[in-house]
């Protein structure tokens, strides 16, 4: 598993997280204070206070290069 902070600070950037992260099949979860939510759900994340960064969790153990390259935009360094 890796851990990764993204911002999500507009519609539109949910909207193409979530499809971006559609092409994996591989589960991914988005941690803020002590809640945790499924990352490909839109209704979810929209619970969140998206003001603030949010922790990725990615539960992958290949293809973890190119799951980071595509979510490259998102991801806060």
């Amino acid at each position: 598993m890796k851990t990764v902070q993204i911002s999500l600070n507009s519609i539109d950037k949910v909207k193409s997280f979530v499809n971006d992260l559609a092409k994996f099949d591989t589960d991914f979860d988005l941690v803020s204070g002590r809640y945790v939510i499924d990352a490909k759900s839109i209704m979810g994340i929209f619970s969140l206070d998206l003001s603030k960064p949010i922790d990725l969790n990615i539960h992958a153990e290949e293809n973890i290069d190119t799951i980071l390259e595509v979510l490259k935009p998102y991801i806060i360094e």
